[in-house]
């Protein structure tokens, strides 16, 4: 079925209490439309931060009821970025989400060392990608935020995605750290950096999950390629997380799986003090859907970790 495993994130996030969500620039249709949506299901709670008078005019136009959501107003985009973020670091939101406004906008205001949402975590992109060839949800990451990552800046990429499908309640996380090759060659540095990870997973550096690497596409995801290169490994062939080299490999390969497989794909940044949803125009209704319901997991999952550390 399609969106099965879309269908599947919002039916759990759907159990949980509507995550209250500063909403930044909502000025489009599809960007209002994806939180009128969202919220009649009960996934967040928003609170819209933009020019009012725009917000207002646009949700008539479209016929869209915004009567019940809180409206913080705020001149011009940059402007709704600071205030959405005000909004959080005042424990009045729990997650951020990206509306008509430019990332780099939204993320100016959050990467801010005084007044934005920095933690010890370097800050990075997830996709979550619905494959309909594929048996579960892959999660890809970095393909969004870090250009050109370093070994250092590759374990917290790593250990956000791990934290990520442990919030969506993963039962086992497999990490393939992705490389053109499946053998460390001293030619090609991100074969090095994958050997690296995975022994610094072994010494608890990196915690939560399985990890393999170097693995090429193909036997992280085909038990089948695994068998034929003889690889013996409890991650190849049956990734559910794939750590690309960079973002240039990663962005290719999100995007061949959205226009050559059919694949839709849910976004969200983390590292952060809340998760921030990102969405695209471009973006299915299930996509923005399961973006919301992604953040509402990894919320929860800090609240839990929040009530430990307490205990």
């Amino acid at each position: 079925m399609s969106h099965e495993k879309y269908q599947r994130l919002i039916a759990s996030a759907k159990t949980l209490k509507p995550l209250p969500t500063a909403v930044v620039h909502p000025c489009d249709e599809s960007s209002l439309a994806g939180v009128v949506d969202a919220a009649r299901i009960g996934l967040i709670k928003p609170i819209l931060v933009g020019p009012r008078a725009k917000i207002e005019a646009l949700a008539k136009q479209l016929k869209l009821d915004i009567a019940g959501f809180e409206l913080v107003d705020a001149p011009h985009s940059t402007a709704a970025a600071e205030s959405a973020v005000a909004l959080v670091r005042a424990g009045k939101a729990e997650a951020l989400m990206k509306g008509s406004l430019h990332t780099d906008e939204l993320m100016g205001a959050v990467v801010k060392r005084d007044t934005g949402l920095r933690t010890a975590r370097r800050i990075s992109h997830c996709f979550v990608m619905d494959v309909p060839a594929y048996e579960h949800a892959i999660i890809i990451s970095d393909a969004a935020v870090n250009i050109a990552p370093t070994l250092e800046a590759k374990v917290d990429i790593v250990q956000n995605a791990i934290d990520l499908a442990r919030a969506m309640r993963v039962p086992e996380v497999r990490v393939a750290i992705l490389s053109a090759m499946e053998t460390v060659n001293p030619n090609v540095p991100s074969t090095i950096e994958a050997a690296a990870l995975c022994k610094m997973a072994d010494r608890g550096q990196i915690t939560g999950a399985l990890l393999d690497g170097p693995l090429a596409l193909d036997n992280a995801i085909s038990l089948d390629a695994a068998a034929i290169k003889k690889i013996v490994s409890p991650v190849a062939g049956r990734a559910n997380v794939l750590i690309v080299p960079d973002l240039e490999a990663g962005n290719m390969l999100a995007k061949s799986l959205s226009f050559l497989a059919g694949a839709d794909s849910a976004g969200i940044v983390l590292g952060a003090k809340v998760p921030i949803i990102l969405t695209s125009r471009a973006d299915s209704v299930e996509a923005r859907l399961a973006s919301c319901a992604v953040a509402s997991l990894v919320a929860q999952a800090r609240r839990e970790d929040t009530t430990k550390a307490i205990a």
